[in-house]
C-alpha cells in the first residue's frame, strides 16, 4: 500500500497557540528552554530572582510570540503564587509549567548549615511542588490538558560530592515527577523531567575552573564536552509538545552519556 506523504510527526512538536511558564528563565538553561518553546510557537512567561530580564522577553518578542518578566523569590509561596496567576491574566491560561529555577550550595556535609540546607530544599524542591499544584489546578479546571516538566540532574540519580542538599532535592524532584504523573495522567496532564548532565552554567562555574575536577569529569563523559544550554531546547520542546502525550513520569536524561559510563 502505497502511503501518502504527512506532517503529522512534524505537527506534533509545534506549540503554536499554547501559553508556558519557565521559572529561572531569565539566563542559563532557562533562557535556552524559554527560547527554544517560543520557536515552536509557544507564548513564554519568564522568571527570574534579579528585577532585570537579561532581554529574554524581548527576544521572545522578537520572534513573534508573547512574553512577560516576572521577579521573585520561588522559595516564597506568594511568588509562586504570582507567577501562576500572571501567566494566567497576560495569556488566558497555562498550558505549559516548566520548573527550571534552582540554586546549589557547596559544602561538606560535617559543616552543612541547617540555614543552607532549608533554602536549597525550599528552592529546588518546595517550590516545584507549589507551582506544579497551582498550574495543575488551572490545567484540571480548563479540562484541556497540560504539560509540566521538572529540571532534575544527574545527581537525582547519584549523590555527588559536597552538595547533600542538591543530591536530596533533585533526588526527591524525580521522585515527585512519578507520584503526580501517578495522579495526573487521567488529566491528560503530563508530568516528566529533563535531567542535565554537566552543564555549562553559572552554578558550574565552581568546578569548570578548577582544572583537576573538570578534567576528571570531562574524562567520564563519552560525548567529550560540558553541555551547553541549547542541547536542552529538543528535549524540552518533546516533552511539552503532543509529541510526548504518552509519556507520563519519565526522567528524560541529557548527559553527554555520563550515567552510561
Amino acid at each position: 500500500m502505497r502511503m501518502k506523504p504527512t506532517n503529522v510527526v512534524m505537527e506534533s512538536f509545534q506549540l503554536a497557540g499554547k501559553n508556558a511558564l519557565v521559572t529561572g528563565s531569565r539566563k542559563g538553561l532557562g533562557a535556552a528552554i524559554a527560547l527554544a518553546l517560543a520557536q515552536a510557537g509557544a507564548n513564554v512567561g519568564c522568571h527570574g530572582k534579579s528585577a532585570d530580564s537579561a532581554g529574554v522577553p524581548e527576544a521572545i518578542r522578537a520572534i513573534g510570540r508573547k512574553s512577560f518578566y516576572v521577579a521573585g523569590d520561588v522559595s516564597d509561596g506568594a511568588a509562586c503564587s504570582q507567577l501562576i496567576a500572571t501567566t494566567v491574566s497576560e495569556f488566558g491560561s497555562i498550558d505549559i509549567l516548566v520548573n527550571n529555577a534552582g540554586m546549589i550550595w557547596r559544602e561538606p556535609a560535617l559543616e552543612f548549615s541547617m540555614e543552607s540546607w532549608g533554602e536549597v530544599i525550599a528552592v529546588n524542591l518546595t517550590s516545584v511542588f507549589r507551582l506544579s499544584q497551582l498550574a495543575a489546578r488551572e490545567m484540571v479546571a480548563k479540562k484541556q490538558g497540560g504539560k509540566i516538566v521538572h529540571l532534575a540532574s544527574v545527581l537525582s540519580f547519584q549523590g555527588g560530592i559536597l552538595v547533600p542538599a542538591y543530591a536530596a532535592a533533585k533526588g526527591g524532584v524525580a521522585q515527585l515527577t512519578k507520584a503526580m504523573a501517578n495522579e495526573w495522567a487521567k488529566e491528560r496532564i503530563n508530568v516528566n523531567a529533563i535531567a542535565p548532565g554537566y552543564m555549562v552554567t553559572d552554578n558550574t562555574t565552581q568546578i569548570r575552573e578548577d582544572a583537576s575536577r573538570n578534567a576528571k569529569i570531562l574524562e567520564r563523559i563519552p560525548a567529550g564536552r560540558w553541555g551547553q544550554p541549547e542541547d536542552l531546547a529538543g528535549a524540552a520542546v518533546f516533552l511539552c509538545s503532543a509529541a510526548s502525550n504518552y509519556v507520563h513520569g519519565h526522567i528524560l536524561t541529557v548527559d553527554g552519556g555520563w550515567l552510561g559510563r
